[in-house]
Order: C-alpha cells, then structure tokens, then sequence
C-alpha cells in the first residue's frame, strides 16, 4: 500500500518519516515540477510506502507545492493519508485537515507533539476528538518515536478496510450549507467520472478554482448555475467565497476543539521562544545576530572543521593518484591510456570530491538551524529586504552559502517554496562570489594592486552583490515574471534538533554530490582532458599550445580584446577554469611557463598580457562569467532542462563581458 504523508510546515513532517522509513528512502522530483518529493519504504511494513509531500497550509493549489499535493492525491489515489498535525496549534493546522477530510481517501491523524501538550498541563481527549473529526486519532511524538507502532497500525487498518472519514459535512444550516449541497449535486457525475469526490470538488469550485473546473468539464451552464449559488451565498452571508468557507472551517474547528482541547496558560516552549525571539527577531539585533551566525558557520565549515577535513581528503586522493601514476606507469601503460586515468578521472573527479567535506559540514550546521527554528526567523527578518528586488526572506540563506560554494548554494534552493523564487534564486547565486575565486584574486591583487589587495576584493564581493540585485530587477521584469510568493511562514517554537534528521539530510546532501561527480562532472573533465591532450589532428601534443584546448582559446580570444586581454592564454585558462576556478591560476601558470608562486611578478612584467586596467576588467570577469561544472551541473537540475542550464550560462558570460567591458573603459581614464 501507498500512504501519502500530509501537514503544514514545522509540524514535524519530516521527523515522522524518518521515523516511519528510516534510512530505506530515496529523493526524486514530481513530475514537471522541480519540488523534491521524498518515498520511503515503512520499516515494520517492508511492502508498503510512504511518500513525504511537501508541507502546506491550504489545498488552493496557489503554490507548486499545494498542486503537487493535490494532484498526488487526486492522480496517484493513495490507499490512506497520514496527516500530520502539531498538537501545540491544533487550531491552525486541523484547517488542511478538513479540506483533507473531504477527499474520500482512508485518513489517519497523527497528532503530534503531544509530549509538550502534556508537559505544559494541557490535555486532549483523543477519543471526543477522532469522533468530531470522524476518523481515528493518534497521539504520538515523532522526536521521541512514541506512537509511531499504533500510527502505522491504524493507517494500514484504515487503508486495508477502506475506512472512509464520517464526518464530510462541516456545517448543517445556512447558506454556506446550501451553497456546497446545492454545487455537490450540480458536479456529482462529473466529480465520479473524474474519481473525485463530489463535496471536495463541490468546495474548491466555490472557493473559484478554475483549473478544477477545466478538468471536470463543466460547461457554460454549470459554471453559471455555481456563480449563481456562490452570489446568492455571498448575498446571505455578508461575506466573499473565500471568507465563508474559511469561516465554516473555523467555526467547526472551534466548536470541536472547545469541546476536547484544555489548553495551558501558555507554554514553556512559547515563553522560551518569545525570550529569545527578542533579540534574534529584535528590530536593531536580528541582523547583526544572523551575521553573526552565518560568519560562524562560515568559518566552522570553510576554516576550523571544514577545510581541514578537506585538505586532509584533497591528501589522500593526491597520493592515490601518485599511486596509481606510479603504478601504471611501472606496468608500463600506454602513456595516453595513463594520462587518461590519471589526470581526465581521478584528478578531474578527485578535485571535485575534495569539495565534499565542506558539502556536508554546512548541510549539518543549516540542518541544525533549520531544525531549531531559526531559518524560519532568518526568512522573516531579512523577507522586506528581499522583497525588494522580486525575492522573498528565504532566499537569503542561498545568496549567503553562495560566497562559500555555489554547488550547495543552489542546492540550497529547494528550500523555497516557489519554484520562481527557486529558479531565481539558483540563477543569482554564482554572482556571489565563491572562495575558490579567491586564489585569482590573490594573484592579480599581489601583481597589480599590492598596496590595496583588501580594497579590491572588498569591491569585487561588493559588485557581485550589486550586479546580482541588478539581474534579480532585471530577470523579475522579463524572464521570471511575477512577484515573490506570499510571505506566509510559520514561527515554531525554538526546539532541539533531531539527530536523525541531521544526519540523513547529510548523507542525502553527499550522495547527490557524488552521483553528480560520477556523471557530469567526469564527462566533463574527461572532455577538458581530451581537448588538451589532443591536436585537431588527434596527435598527442607535447606542449599546451598545440592543443584543440589552445585552439578554442585562439578562436575565443578575440571576443577579449575589447576587455584589453586577447591573450589566448587567458581565454584558455578561462575555459579550464569550468572544472574549478582554481584551475584559471594553475593553467596560466603552466602556460606562461612559471610557478604559481612566481605568477604575479611575471604578471607584472608582462605588458603585452596585461596592463592594469585589463587586469581590473579580467578579475571582474572571473568574478561574474559562469560557475564551475559541479555548479552548473546542479543547476541543470534545478532547471530540469540542460537547455534552460545553458541558457543560465550564456546569460551570465554576456552580464560578465558587458560589465568588464565597463570597467575596462573606466580603467582606461585613469
């Protein structure tokens, strides 16, 4: 049997089904849709699934992820709903509820958190509640793994059995009533024809959702005739469609909370919560707070635990790969078939894989954070801000990993809830400058600007936000259309990380990371190799510059001579630069015949390479031109398109040319 797992955000959805699937789970994408969908496999139930739908307020099918469950339900016809709902707001959350009531699916309720209900000397009666709400009621806590037996056995008896919800009809009198009695009947044969249940479709018709009416095939007539009875409702009532049905909900859920929820004065949680939420949320603190916060992650993951574990990795794979060097070349390989292994695979993928500790180390502090309730006041806090430039407050946490690495910055998309804001916000994240351009900025600062290297980086970190508040305007008026969602986010209460959680986000973080460096990143590397390994006549080269490699960056370096470098040195450093951006300082080593550590004196002696003003337009070009491979790999994922990938490229080479171009020609008059 399938169970669909449905609630609101922070109610602990997620904890539930770690608990429910432990590890034996999988993340994938909803068809034609880039919300990730999470199915597990139930641990004491080995032949039955679950599958984590994202968390919502509302079956509107306003948002992405509200159609996503909608049409999953309505599509995919689950055997039974398990429907999540924080015990501690019973109020709101039973709101999803009643509209999940009215879908004619086997519906279990596990009401969660109820060790807080009761540690706080509040009380509800399981038993009046599942009567009330005609289905059957679990008490559980999903963070101490209480009730999750009886929850499982009472959904798969519930699924088994076909039992229905009893209680469909939220209210017995009124106009309201009238109304949806009244659609129910006009849509019946439509709603069995389509599988749906008649009062759900009866409900959303009212509430004016058009693509259901599209689907269920009303024609003129019947769209008039529920106009009719909407304006007749909205006549009697005094209130608009939307308010007398969101009215009817509530006043149900009142009258049977009022007659089985003892609810305390206020809890411990909710007093630590509003003790902490003044300075974290404070009107002069919340800001320097999360700056704070994020400057500590940074420096845990990319200096005191990341890094370290990083270059400790980045070790290991440089002396495996000088093992297997020797090796192969005392079996005596083929020196292309070695050169191959060597520096296409395990060099190409190995610089990639030395990425990873630093990957997981921040998935595991966000994943803390988040888990506590502090990312839902980051989004709060810094949401007006955003807005301004077409975002919401969510984005905010992508921009800033982004001046990290932009492979788990934009992974760190999926966090929003908008698939514009998403798609947005993975476009803007490589304009935030990543710590692997910081070996570039080294160079060219100790070579052109050694009096002022912390000025200039400074402005380059500033011009990448600039630039990418620019392109946000920009893309928000002609490509992204629309404005940012709704900014509707609940405040949880501050609570303990789950352990589980943590981890298994981690271990799903690195998994993608190493699929992905297994797949596109090793084509990719192994493309890179091949072209300079090569000449156009297939001839192993000896030298760089008889490279295809060479060739292209012959054939690309006229498009930089208006930026002042037409080196084809340059343009081909920039193009290893796609494997890691690290790579532009290495190769231009290479081909100008030095070491790294040499690079900026010769740099600085080599007039007919770079003068000072096409030094300024080149770091500004390598602060903007298109992320490494691993980033643009991710955000061919995001876009679930590689043309929509390409298009994401093309665009940002075309803002770095324009704006290094600018800066070129400012350069010049000074």
């Amino acid at each position: 049997m399938v169970f669909a797992l449905v609630g609101n955000q922070n109610c602990g959805k997620t904890t539930l089904f770690n608990q429910l699937t432990g590890s034996n789970q999988h993340v994938g994408n909803f068809p034609g849709v880039t919300v990730e969908s999470k199915v597990g496999v139930i641990r004491s139930r080995k032949a039955d699934t679950v599958v984590d739908l994202p968390g919502i307020y509302s079956l509107r099918a306003y948002t992405n992820e509200e159609t996503v469950t909608r049409d999953f339900i309505l599509k995919n016809k689950p055997d039974g709903i398990i429907n999540i709902v924080d015990a501690t707001n019973i109020e709101r959350n039973l709101y999803l509820s009643l509209q999940l009531l009215t879908m004619g699916v086997p519906t279990v309720i596990a009401l969660n958190m109820m060790d807080e209900v009761r540690g706080n000397g509040g009380m509800i009666n399981i038993k009046k509640l599942s009567e009330a709400l005609g289905v059957c009621v679990v008490p559980i806590s999903a963070a101490k793994n209480e009730g999750i037996d009886e929850l499982i056995e009472r959904a798969a008896e519930a699924a088994s059995k076909k039992i229905m919800p009893k209680v469909k009809d939220f209210c017995t009198v009124g106009p309201v009533h009238r109304c949806i009695h009244s659609v129910s009947h006009l849509v019946e044969d439509h709603a069995e024809m389509m599988h749906m249940a008649p009062r759900f479709a009866a409900t959303k018709l009212i509430e004016g959702d058009e693509e259901l009416a599209e689907k269920l095939g009303l024609n003129a007539n019947e769209r008039e005739t529920i106009e009719h009875a909407v304006l007749e409702m909205e006549t009697e009532g005094g209130l608009d469609r939307m308010a007398a049905i969101a009215n009817m909900r509530y006043d149900f859920i009142e009258n049977a909370c009022s007659r089985t929820v003892i609810h305390s004065a206020e809890t411990k949680e909710h007093k630590r919560s509003a003790a902490i939420d003044r300075v974290l949320t404070g009107k002069y603190t919340a800001l320097p707070v999360f700056f704070g916060v994020m400057l500590l992650v940074f420096w845990l993951t990319f200096g005191l635990i990341g890094q370290p574990i990083s270059d400790l990795l980045a070790s290991g794979i440089d002396a495996l790969i000088a093992a297997t060097d020797s090796a192969l070349t005392d079996f005596g390989l083929n020196p292309v078939a070695k050169s191959l292994v060597v520096d296409g695979v395990l060099s190409g993928v190995g610089s990639v894989l030395s990425f990873l500790p630093l990957i997981v180390v921040l998935f595991f502090f966000l994943s803390v954070l988040e888990d506590t309730g502090y990312m839902a006041r980051v989004a709060f806090v810094t949401d007006r801000m955003l807005r301004k430039i077409g975002l919401s407050g969510r984005s905010v946490v992508p921009m800033l990993i982004g001046f990290g690495c932009s492979v788990p910055a934009i992974m760190a998309t999926r966090t929003l809830t908008s698939e514009r804001d998403r798609k947005l916000s993975a476009m803007l994240v490589p304009f935030m400058s990543c710590s692997a351009k910081l070996p570039i900025y080294a160079v060219f600062t100790a070579a052109f600007f050694p009096n002022h290297g912390a000025l200039v980086m400074m402005a380059l970190y500033l011009l990448g936000i600039i630039i990418g508040v620019l392109v946000a305007r920009f893309s928000g008026a002609f490509v992204f259309r629309g404005t940012a969602m709704p900014f509707v986010m609940e405040l949880p209460n501050y609570r303990f990380p789950s352990a589980k959680s943590v981890l298994l986000l981690m271990k799903d973080k690195a998994w993608d990371f190493i699929r992905k460096a297994f797949t596109v990143i090793l084509v990719a590397s192994v493309a890179i190799w091949f072209l300079q390994t090569f000449d156009v006549r297939l001839n192993v080269v000896s030298h760089g510059e008889g490279s295809m490699l060479a060739a292209i960056g012959r054939f690309l370096a006229p498009l930089f001579i208006p930026l002042g470098f037409a080196d084809w040195r340059i343009s081909t450093a920039l193009i290893t630069g796609l494997t890691a951006k690290e790579a532009v300082v290495s190769t231009l080593a290479v081909l100008m015949g030095t070491t790294v550590s040499e690079l900026p004196l010769v740099l600085m002696n080599s007039a007919d390479v770079f003068t000072t003003a096409s030094a300024c337009a080149f770091l500004v070009f390598t602060l903007l031109y298109t992320p490494c491979v691993a980033a643009i790999a991710t955000l061919r994922r995001e876009f679930s398109s590689r043309l929509g990938a390409l298009g994401v490229v093309i665009f940002q080479c075309s803002v770095a040319w324009i704006c290094a171009f600018i800066v070129y020609r400012i350069a010049l008059l000074f």
